[in-house]
C-alpha cells in the first residue's frame, strides 16, 4: 500500500515529541543537565533522520505506482511500437432491395437504376417508369418495383441529355434538328391532356415532353415500322416526346398512373448515371463493402440523324 506523505509527517512528529518528553522526565529524576542536553540532541537527530527518510518513502511509493502503470499499459505501447494497426471490418450492409424485371430483357444501366430506386426508396412509394434511351425501351413498375410491362419507344431525334430552355413555348417549325432531345433526369409525372384533348402522361410539362401513344397520322414517318425495328437508331424521330404502342399505353401506363403521381426516370446517353442522379449508388457494391459508390457508365457513339418530322405543338410528338 503506498505511503501518504501527510500520514508519515504526523507519525514521525509524534515520535520526536515522545522522545523529548522522555528525556525531560529522565533528567528531572537524575538532575543531570548534561544528560538533558545529550537526550535532546539525540531526539533532534532521530527526528531529523525520520523526516529526511519520508521523501524517500514517498518517492519510492510514487515510482512503484509509475512502474505498475507502465506494466499495465505495456501491451498497448508494444503494439504502437510495432507500427501495426488494427483493421476494422466494414459493417455488413443489409441485403439490398431489388427491382423485379420478371425475366424481361434489360440493359445493365436499366437494372442498376431500378435496383437503386427500390433500395433507396427514391420513388417515394409511387409507381415509376424507366426510359432507356440507348436501347429505346420503356419499363413501367409498380410502387414495390415489380415490372408491370415493357415496350419499345420512339424518342427525340437528337442525341443529348439536356433540355433546351424555353423549348416548350416555341413552334415546332422553329426547333432545329439538334434541339429535338428527350431530356434525361428524374421527373414527377401524372396523367393529363395535351392541347388537342388527347390523354398523355406528362413528364416535363414546361418542356412539352410527354409519354403518349404513338402518332401515326404522317405515313412518311413510318412510326409503327420504327417501333418494330430492332435497331435503336430507327427509334429516333420525335421532337422529344416518348412514343409507345397504343395498347401498351392503354393497358399498362394509364392504369398504373390513374389517381396517382409517379416518377419517370430517363436514363442519360451522353453522361454517366451519377451525373444525372446525384444520390445514385451501385447497390451490389454497397452490399459487398457497406459503402456507396457511383458508376461511370459508358455511352454509345453519336446516333445518326433522322429526317425531321414537323408535328403538333405542346406536347411534342
Amino acid at each position: 500500500m503506498p505511503i501518504r506523505h501527510g500520514q508519515s509527517c504526523d507519525t514521525n512528529g509524534k515520535r520526536v515529541r515522545l522522545l523529548l518528553l522522555a528525556a525531560l522526565r529522565y533528567t528531572k529524576s537524575s538532575g543531570n543537565v548534561h544528560t538533558l542536553a545529550t537526550s535532546i540532541a539525540k531526539g533532534l537527530c532521530l527526528g531529523l533522520m525520520a523526516v529526511s527518510f519520508i521523501p524517500h518513502q514517498v518517492a519510492a511509493a510514487d515510482n512503484g505506482t509509475q512502474f505498475s502503470n507502465m506494466d499495465s499499459s505495456l501491451s498497448t505501447n508494444q503494439v504502437a511500437a510495432t507500427g501495426l494497426t488494427v483493421e476494422k471490418q466494414p459493417a455488413e450492409a443489409p441485403d439490398p432491395k431489388r427491382a423485379n424485371f420478371v425475366r424481361e430483357h434489360k440493359s445493365r444501366n436499366a437494372q442498376h437504376l431500378a435496383d437503386w430506386i427500390i433500395d433507396s426508396g427514391d420513388n417515394s412509394g409511387m409507381p415509376f417508369v424507366i426510359v432507356d434511351k440507348i436501347d429505346a425501351k420503356v419499363f413501367v413498375f409498380d410502387a414495390d418495383g415489380r415490372l408491370r410491362g415493357a415496350a419499345p419507344a420512339l424518342l427525340g431525334l437528337a442525341r443529348g441529355d439536356e433540355n433546351i430552355p424555353g423549348i416548350g413555348d416555341r413552334k415546332l417549325s422553329d426547333i432545329q434538328p439538334e434541339e429535338r432531345v428527350t431530356p434525361a433526369g428524374r421527373f414527377v409525372a401524372s396523367l393529363g391532356f395535351n392541347f388537342h384533348g388527347k390523354d398523355v402522361l406528362w413528364v416535363d410539362y414546361d418542356g412539352a415532353v410527354s409519354l403518349h401513344r404513338v402518332v401515326t397520322n404522317n405515313p412518311k414517318e413510318r412510326r409503327l415500322e420504327r417501333l418494330a425495328s430492332r435497331n435503336p437508331l430507327d427509334h429516333r424521330i420525335s421532337y422529344g416526346c416518348i412514343n409507345v404502342p397504343a395498347n401498351f399505353f392503354n393497358d399498362v401506363v394509364r392504369p398504373t398512373f390513374i389517381g396517382t403521381y409517379g416518377i419517370v426516370y430517363v436514363l442519360p446517353e451522353t453522361r454517366s448515371i451519377s451525373k444525372i442522379f446525384e444520390s445514385y449508388y451501385d447497390v451490389e457494391f454497397r452490399r459487398e463493402t457497406g459503402t456507396t459508390a457511383n458508376l461511370d457508365e459508358g455511352t454509345l457513339p453519336d446516333l445518326q440523324q433522322q429526317d425531321p418530322w414537323v408535328g403538333r405543338h405542346k406536347a411534342q410528338p
